[in-house]
């Protein structure tokens, strides 16, 4: 079982509220990821679910008991850090049975873990050596491995893949997942890289200055993002926002201009929008398309990145910044006019306080 729920949850640092009244269920055998910028909480939240830090109201159950004022090695959770914090002077086996010996484990059960550990990572073949004679990667799954010998409740994981290189963490962060879907269990990731987030998790959890603002599967929050934050925070590159103003209205849809003139139709039923009422768009970059139409978005080119199967086009549309992502590769230097056609994407409209419009 791996059920862990926060109720009404609150951290303070003296005068300093670092969590906010989070209410958070996790069920048993989730991925559970949580993103925000730096020093929005997340690694907090996740000290505070493994007992590492002691909460200063609310509550934390974990498969349904109070867990408030149980110590953290007595919680049954297995924690993985950023740094691999393996003992140098131990081979792989000494570092992946250390826990074990001392909770006085026979010595057969724990080499039988061991060795289950070693062939699910692959790091059987480095059980004799020591943590220097290791790559990033290999020490890194050591360190999971260490809490997988463990057999915890849920595993927490704080950023565990940021001191990789990029190549390292894409494959080490397909070697997580098939991880999670062989073992099942509960599984809480900490990361400020929403690639990670959108891959790795069942739930995202996106938060902000202590506060939770949203919580969804990828799609939902990639889809439907409740807000402008999330919005922005979600999706790479980041949406495109642009002002708005209200022309036309009908009962099941309105009429916005954008960029000066430029009219788009946006279905929306059930709004209470008036004319005149100004609003922000929101455009992701790969929802805009390239067009020969001269009546489409005509924009300036600042900066082009060509990438080989796509191409990233840095424009400005009336002194606003718009960026598209387009297929292929494409003959568009800076200073070029071109147009941008937004026929068919999807629009997401948002109000002055950042909350958004419609379903």
């Amino acid at each position: 079982m791996g059920e862990i729920k926060l109720s009404d949850v609150n951290k303070s640092y003296g005068s300093v509220h670092v969590l906010k009244d989070i209410d958070l269920h996790i069920e048993d055998g989730e991925f559970i990821v949580f993103v925000g910028p730096s020093g929005c909480g997340k690694s907090t939240l996740l000290r505070t679910i493994a007992g590492l830090e002691k909460i200063t109201s609310g509550e934390i159950k974990i498969d349904g008991k109070r867990v408030n004022d149980v110590s953290a090695a007595d919680r049954g959770l297995a924690m993985v850090f950023q740094s691999y914090a393996l003992y140098p002077h131990m081979t792989v086996r000494q570092n992946l049975a250390f826990g074990l010996e001392n909770s006085n484990m026979p010595k057969a059960e724990i080499a039988e873990r061991i060795g289950e550990a070693a062939r699910m990572l692959e790091i059987d073949q480095y059980l004799d050596r020591r943590p220097g004679q290791l790559s990033g990667g290999q020490r890194q799954r050591v360190a999971i491995g260490r809490a997988i010998v463990r057999r915890p409740t849920a595993f927490l994981l704080d950023e565990p893949l940021s001191n990789l290189d990029a190549e390292l963490r894409v494959s080490t962060r397909a070697e997580l997942a098939a991880l999670h879907a062989r073992i099942g269990s509960t599984m809480i990731y900490v990361t400020h890289d929403q690639v990670e987030a959108m891959t790795l998790a069942h739930r995202i959890v996106v938060m902000r200055a202590g506060k939770i603002e949203q919580v969804g599967t990828p799609l939902d929050l990639y889809n439907t993002p409740a807000n402008r934050f999330v919005a922005g925070f979600i999706g790479a590159p980041h949406m495109n926002f642009l002002s708005a103003q209200v022309v036309e209205v009908d009962p099941a849809s309105v009429t916005l201009t954008i960029g000066g003139s430029h009219r788009l139709l946006v279905p929306l039923a059930g709004h209470k929008l008036s004319v005149g009422e100004k609003l922000t768009v929101g455009i992701r970059p790969q929802h805009i398309t390239l067009a020969s139409d001269p009546g489409s978005l005509t924009v300036k080119v600042r900066l082009v990145e060509a990438l080989g199967s796509e191409t990233v086009i840095h424009a400005d549309l009336h002194g606003e910044k718009l960026l598209a992502v387009v297929q292929g590769q494409k003959q568009i230097t800076p200073g070029d006019e071109v147009h941008f056609s937004v026929a068919g994407a999807p629009l997401h409209l948002f109000d002055n306080n950042g909350l958004r419009i419609g379903a």
